[in-house]
């Protein structure tokens, strides 16, 4: 197997090609390239020129903020074989090697030896043009309300001050306004850009019948996962989501165990108040909320992250069957025999919100 590792910077990349057969694996020196045009084009060229000729050539890298996205990008409209690695795959494998060096080089070597170890990784697919804009545009939406609860804070400290200088409250003021205005704009241009695509404005509808999910949950989650395109199950979308729970269990020691947050960020934020409302609102959300609290009162915050949990997976069954959400499917089954919860596996929404909490202890299941 033959692999080139790259790792990405802003203005440059450092690549490595890697052969691997059996026991016995060589490298090139790792060299450098410019981080555009020019140097996609030297790269491809240097690259088939070292490699050997009638066998798999794969190209490996990190995605390092939106650095690595021309370069891939580049590789994928030549046809080659293209593969993307979160970093803490690449850190375990050096680990693994033994490699403590952490150096441009050294790392564009790691991944060559990975891309020729690990048969398993996938080829990266570039996501679909209407959702890497409405990912901009969703994330455009996340950062300027961060900014706008800033001015918000300081208008309220301004409030409360002995003595408030006018002309820097109505600056406040201004600034919230047109942030309000680009907001309005912005989620305007969202709406007419999903109505350019067949069927996505029909199926979104569909998901917002969910009680407590608005239309910027659904659109934040299908851009930031390209339309479920690349997930396959439930447990895949709970892990890319960063929702999973990891265990550590030795020897006779248990201990407390938390969601791995090692996932899209963005998912998890734009799914946290769609579960506080969704706690008082949605009797299906709002019944398995009481249950858990009821079981561990101590720690609500295990009620909302498994409610997030379970509308993320609603979303995720929704989109895969084009339905309408329906409160008396999947319904909870709290309290009646096991043979009876054990049914509402096999629901349409795919909500098995009966059995989770009964199959082993709270604390092993959410945070």
């Amino acid at each position: 197997m033959q692999c080139v590792g790259i790792d990405i910077a802003k203005k440059t990349f450092t690549a490595c090609l890697c052969m691997y057969e059996f026991d016995m694996g060589c490298s090139t020196n790792p060299i450098v390239f410019n981080n555009n045009k020019t140097g996609f084009n030297q790269f491809v060229k240097w690259s088939r020129k070292e490699a050997l000729k009638g066998y798999p050539l794969r190209y490996l890298m990190e995605p390092t903020g939106v650095y690595y996205e021309p370069l891939a990008f580049h590789l994928d409209k030549l046809g080659l074989d293209v593969c993307v690695v979160l970093p803490n795959k690449a850190r375990e494998f050096a680990k693994y090697e033994g490699i403590l060096t952490k150096t441009d080089d050294m790392d564009a070597y790691t991944l060559g030896m990975l891309g020729c170890l690990d048969k398993r990784l996938k080829p990266w697919m570039p996501p679909s043009p209407i959702y890497r804009e409405l990912r901009q545009m969703t994330r455009f939406v996340a950062d300027i309300n961060k900014i706008r609860t800033e001015l918000q804070n300081h208008l309220e400290a301004l409030a409360h001050s002995e003595i408030t200088e006018k002309s820097i409250v109505r600056h406040y003021n201004r600034l919230i306004d047109e942030i309000d205005k680009q907001l309005a704009a912005n989620q305007k241009a969202i709406r007419e850009k999903i109505k350019q695509e067949p069927g996505l404005s029909e199926r979104i509808d569909h998901i917002v019948t969910i009680k407590g999910v608005g239309f910027m949950t659904v659109v934040t989650i299908l851009a930031e996962t390209n339309g479920f395109a690349l997930i396959t199950n439930r447990k895949q979308l709970t892990r890319y989501a960063g929702l999973d729970v990891p265990a550590h269990q030795s020897g006779p020691v248990d201990p407390k165990r938390h969601i791995s947050k090692q996932g899209n960020v963005h998912i998890r934020t734009a799914l946290y108040f769609p579960a506080i409302v969704s706690t008082q609102y949605n009797p299906q959300m709002k019944d398995f909320y009481g249950h858990l609290c009821a079981r561990k009162p101590q720690s609500k915050m295990i009620g909302v992250t498994a409610v997030m949990r379970k509308l993320l997976l609603l979303i995720y069954s929704l989109w895969k069957s084009g339905e309408r959400y329906d409160p008396e499917r999947g319904k909870p089954a709290y309290g009646k025999k096991k043979k009876e919860a054990e049914t509402h596996e096999g629901q349409p929404h795919g909500i098995d919100v009966g059995t989770l909490a009964e199959k082993q202890p709270l604390s092993a299941v959410f945070p």
